[in-house]
Order: C-alpha cells, then sequence, then structure tokens
C-alpha cells in the first residue's frame, strides 16, 4: 500500500528530501539509494509525483559533483512539454471535436517507429539548426539514427499526448508532451551503457549497475554532454514543430488562423550545470521541470484530469524544481489487468478520444491523483491556470 502522509516536505535523510505524500516503499527504496553516492550534494529532492525508474525515480532532482548519471536523466532525453494559448474561446469552438482530432492524428505522426515521410517547409529550418548544431558538437545522429530528421515532428507513444483544453476563462489552449524520439532514445542508450562499462573497468562497486556514471573531465563524459545536449534541443524543436501542426489544424477547424496569446515550451528530462548550497553542481532532472522563482511551466495530469501552467516559487531546498505530471502508481502491465476499456470511457467522459482498447494503462487511476500532487508542490509552484481537456490525441 502507498505510504500516506500530511502535505509537508520530509527529510528523509540528510542527503534525501522528499515532497511526495503518496510513495510506495520500493519507490522510496530506490531514492534512498541513490542518494548514497559519494558525489551528490547536497542532497536529492524528491517530487510529488516519484516513482519507481530504472537505476534513478523518475520524479527525482539528483545534483551531483563532477560526475553524471546518464540513466538519472533517463532514456527520452529532453521529454517535456508545450502548451500555446489562442485567441479563441470555447464558444468559438465547432460542436464536431471528432474532426479536428482525426486532423491532428493525420498531421502529427503517433506511435513508436512512426515518422514523417519528408521534411516539410516548416521543419526545414529547425533541421538545418540541429546539422549545424551537430558540426559544433562534432558527432553525427545519423550513427544512432539515419533518419533522425524525418523524426521531428513526431509524437511517439506512451504517456505521450496532444490535448486541446479550456482553462477558467474558457480561453482555448493546445498542449502537447514529447521528446527526442528514437534519436534521442539511442543517445541515451548509448551512454548508458559506455557508463556501466567504464565503472567495471574502473572495478567500482555500484548499488545499483544502472547508476553507472561518467566523470567530467573525461572524453567519454565531454562526449556525452554534447550529444546529449543537442538531443535537448532536438526535443524542444520536435515539439515546436509539432505544435505548429497542431495550431494549423485547429485553425483550419475553427475557420480562422490561430492567434498565439503565450507559448511556453519545458524540458522535463534533462541535466545542466547550475549553482546550488554555494557549489557548482550538475542537476539531472528525470521527471521534474526547472521552478526558478517567476518561471513558467505546465504540469500535466493524466489522460481526462486537469493539467496546470505554473509560476516557479524557487524554492532551494528543491533546487528551483518541481513535479513534472502526475506519476504512476500502476505500472502499464498491472493498469491492463486491473481497469478496462468501460473504466477509460467513463473516465473520458465528454473528452473527444479514440476509443481504443490500447489505451487501458493511460487510465487516470493508474496515476497519482493529480489535485493530490499539486497540492504536495505548494510550496514548490503557484497555479496560474488550470485547463481542462477538450480533446486528445495519442499513439499506441
Amino acid at each position: 500500500m502507498p505510504r500516506m502522509r500530511r502535505n509537508d516536505m520530509e527529510k528523509i535523510d540528510k542527503h534525501l528530501i522528499s515532497w511526495a505524500s503518496i510513495l510506495d516503499e520500493k519507490t522510496r527504496e530506490q531514492a534512498i539509494t541513490t542518494a548514497k553516492l559519494p558525489f551528490v550534494y547536497p542532497h536529492i529532492a524528491l517530487m510529488p509525483d516519484a516513482h519507481l525508474g530504472k537505476g534513478a525515480t523518475v520524479g527525482s532532482v539528483i545534483p551531483t559533483l563532477g560526475a553524471v548519471i546518464p540513466a538519472a536523466v533517463g532514456v527520452d532525453i529532453g521529454c517535456g512539454m508545450i502548451a500555446v494559448r489562442t485567441q479563441f474561446t470555447l464558444a468559438d469552438l465547432p460542436a464536431d471535436r471528432v474532426s479536428v482530432r482525426e486532423a491532428i492524428e493525420r498531421a502529427v505522426p503517433l506511435s513508436p517507429g512512426r515518422y514523417n515521410r519528408k521534411v516539410v517547409a516548416t521543419a526545414e529550418p529547425r533541421v538545418a539548426e540541429l546539422v549545424e548544431l551537430v558540426e559544433r558538437r562534432g558527432f553525427d545522429p545519423a550513427s544512432y539514427a539515419r533518419n533522425w530528421p524525418l523524426q521531428l515532428g513526431t509524437l511517439g507513444g506512451g504517456n505521450h499526448f496532444v490535448e486541446l483544453s479550456v482553462d477558467e476563462a474558457d480561453d482555448v489552449w493546445a498542449f502537447l508532451h514529447s521528446g527526442s524520439r528514437g534519436v534521442g532514445n539511442k543517445i541515451a542508450q548509448h551512454h548508458i551503457a559506455v557508463a556501466t562499462r567504464l565503472c567495471k573497468q574502473w572495478w567500482i562497486d555500484l548499488p545499483d549497475p544502472d547508476l553507472a556514471y561518467l566523470v567530467e573531465g573525461t572524453d567519454e563524459f565531454r562526449r556525452y554532454i554534447a550529444e546529449l545536449t543537442w538531443a535537448q534541443r532536438f526535443a524542444a524543436l520536435n515539439r515546436e514543430e509539432m505544435m505548429d501542426r497542431v495550431l494549423r489544424q485547429v485553425g483550419e477547424w475553427v475557420g480562422t488562423p490561430v492567434v498565439e496569446a503565450e507559448r511556453i515550451n519545458c524540458h522535463h528530462n534533462f541535466t545542466k550545470k547550475e549553482k546550488h548550497f554555494g557549489k557548482q553542481v550538475w542537476v539531472s532532472r528525470k521527471g521534474a521541470i526547472e521552478a526558478d522563482d517567476g518561471r513558467l511551466g505546465v504540469i500535466p495530469g493524466s489522460m481526462g484530469t486537469a493539467s496546470y501552467v505554473v509560476r516557479g516559487k524557487g524554492n532551494p531546498v528543491a533546487l528551483n524544481s518541481s513535479p513534472h505530471g502526475a506519476g504512476r502508481e500502476y505500472s502499464r502491465s498491472a493498469a491492463r489487468r486491473a481497469f478496462t476499456l468501460e473504466q477509460l470511457r467513463e473516465a473520458m467522459a465528454g473528452i473527444e478520444f479514440r476509443d481504443d482498447e490500447a489505451f487501458v494503462d493511460e487510465i487516470p487511476q493508474a496515476y497519482k491523483p493529480i489535485d493530490r500532487v499539486m497540492a504536495d508542490a505548494a510550496d514548490l509552484v503557484e497555479v496560474r491556470t488550470t485547463l481542462r481537456q477538450l480533446v486528445n490525441v495519442k499513439g499506441q
């Protein structure tokens, strides 16, 4: 059963501080194990949406001195959210939402292994920017994925999605979640394997082999950071490209081109160098967003629940971070055993979505309640806008 507590910060030990009021024992133990690594400084910040991950906990902020753990960044480098507030209100939208869902599904390739047939005009300058970055960093992403330019503007599967939502004022938002796709995954997997090999070569005794790390100053470290930062940029541009396509479909659906009132794009799987508690550290956010004082971010709920535009509070103990979403309570296989398509239909009442058994593992009940996660995050962010879903698009 989940461990329950009041919605306040918990100091689990001197190197691990948690904001999660729902925290199962395996996740807690995994975070404790990671926090014992000698180069963690000053402490790991466990976010309210924390759940078990590969090596390091999803929903954790891991500051390290002189080293980075590739698995603590994750295999979907640069995964994150983008949200756009349009000029439309709910009253402007046609009653038929099936047509816009199907139009978005045609415009954005969905599901793992699904990519573009060609580099379209809007993607050309973004691909050109990524080519220029490659030349500066001195590596070839085609060695990981020959078709990487065709991956730009594609969604993927799992918990990645496109949504149309409305806020408290009935303003219409477009909202999507995706990362660096197959090329980013292969970059991550390569460097996780390199770190594992080096730690074995150096006879480093790790509490978990997935906590293998790269040491700052080495060629392997420099290559990882160069390729990781490229993949982070790929992920951000991937979201921009998809959002432009989605907005075109929305404009055609309504009969008027979209005028953007606001655009927010933020990572939640990444690492960067920052200063905390007097030292320069590598901060790896695995399922967490930056929440500096005043910084805007986007925190999605699960399929069928509320999502939030937030403003960071710059909490120094949390390393200026906040949760990235609801956080799973059921694994995908457990969710498929526990829930039914009929229950998913009930949870999605009033929301246009593709009615398919394949999405049962994304049912809201498979995740922590997003209102509980946001209550736990009250010291990390303030909610600026609450979004209610109208249309949901997912890949299988």
